[in-house]
């Protein structure tokens, strides 16, 4: 049997016919009879949101499985015509939906999760010779029914894929060359790197960068290496695996303790405050929350005031208003004082597994920051990871010098 490769192609790699033409080329040169390619495709430029639109033209709230069938037609459409890209230059290669490759997931529509996958379908394929293209970003549940993975389904499908079939690696190819130190559009000069680990990866998936932590998730348990680069060029791209310092001599003490720079914008602060401080707090405000589907994260709670103390979080501001008209109606329920809302906001984060080795990571962030007047209005922790909650305007010269501080220039 081959070894078989999965790359996945992202909207905006497919965005005209020329473009398709193109992802085709290039499946074409990466298959041969000793690499079998399976091809995970995302719809086509900006479909799935020009779908979103139409649908909300005609419906404000529109069911969620009426949603997910509409949805799903826009990868089946670049599905399909890659596959006739690749006949037409003479390479044999079969489309199959979500549902047809033995994409089984459960049955929340709009953000379903993969339970199965039968890969015999796509196996016999490959095993006739054909070059395998699949509508990423979709399946079907138990009562038949199309679904879709949410945010970042595609690169979901593509690593679901790459494990249950147990190839050598998976390829996203997309807009950008790779993984950086920083985002090149706050950070000019970041830097693009060879090689990063699943941790680090998952903390900047987490924290702005590109990839969807899902699909890192995914890769970290079944050890899937991904590589990142462009569709665009062939420069070569990034490396995400677990064994971040394998090519590297033993002993290395010197290497770098911070590997990135990750910054996300788009956030609202919330305060909750002089709240009665008992057993199940948390609960009854957190609970109404989730039954909005509001994620919410960066949660404070801070030092009891007597009997009262002040709840803080941050969500999306796309949930401010739902938030908002949530704890109004907690504020009366649980007696608490009020709720402060503070807007346009970012997280700027220090990233990097060498930080578990020595201190003074933290203070040296704090430092740099206040150093350009930039005000901390947050402050979470992982064990490689240190985000900071600033004003959005101030994203920009936080991430640069962040980036020159930590000296990955």
């Amino acid at each position: 049997m081959s070894k078989i490769i999965v790359q996945k192609y992202g909207g905006s790699s497919l965005h005209d016919t020329r473009a398709i033409l193109a992802v085709a080329e290039r499946i074409s040169a990466s298959h041969s009879d000793e690499i079998s390619i399976v091809a995970v495709v995302s719809a086509m430029g900006s479909t799935t949101d020009e779908l979103t639109n139409l649908a909300s033209q005609l419906n404000k709230t529109p069911d969620r499985r009426e949603l997910d069938l509409l949805l799903s037609t826009g990868e089946l459409v670049s599905c399909t015509l890659t596959t006739m890209a690749l006949q037409a230059i003479g390479k044999p290669s079969k489309s199959l939906s979500g549902w047809q490759a033995g994409i089984y997931t459960d049955n929340r529509y709009g953000r379903a999760q993969i339970k199965d996958i039968d890969i015999s379908p796509i196996m016999n394929e490959l095993n006739v010779g054909n070059i395998v293209i699949i509508a990423g970003f979709q399946g079907i549940e138990d009562g038949s029914d199309i679904t879709t993975l949410g945010r970042g389904g595609s690169d979901t499908t593509a690593v679901a894929i790459a494990a249950a079939l147990n190839a050598e690696r998976c390829e996203i190819y997309t807009d950008v060359e790779g993984i950086y130190s920083a985002d090149p559009r706050l950070v000019p000069y970041a830097k693009k790197l060879n090689h990063i680990s699943y941790e680090e990866m998952l903390e900047m998936a987490s924290y702005g960068a590109k990839m969807h932590p899902r699909s890192i998730e995914l890769a970290m348990t079944y050890n899937v290496p991904i590589y990142v680069a462009s569709s665009f060029n062939y420069n070569e791209g990034t490396l995400i695996h677990t064994d971040l310092f394998s090519k590297m001599p033993p002993i290395n003490e010197h290497r770098k303790k911070v590997t990135s720079i990750a910054t996300t914008h788009g956030y609202t602060k919330f305060t909750l405050t002089q709240v009665p401080n008992r057993a199940g707090l948390a609960s009854q405000i957190f609970e109404p929350l989730s039954e909005k589907d509001i994620s919410v994260d960066e949660i404070s709670m801070n030092a009891e005031r007597g009997n009262t103390t002040d709840l803080t979080f941050t969500v999306d501001s796309v949930d401010r208003d739902k938030t908002n008209d949530v704890l109004e109606q907690l504020k009366t329920t649980l007696d608490a004082g009020g709720v402060i809302i503070s807007d346009n906001l970012a997280k700027i984060s220090v990233i990097g597994t060498g930080m578990r080795e020595e201190s003074g990571y933290a203070a040296l962030m704090f430092t740099t920051l206040a150093s350009k007047g930039i005000n901390i209005d947050l402050i979470t922790t992982s064990e490689i990871r240190i985000t900071c909650l600033i004003d959005a305007a101030d994203l920009e010269a936080g991430a640069k010098s962040l980036h020159e501080a930590f000296e990955l220039d």
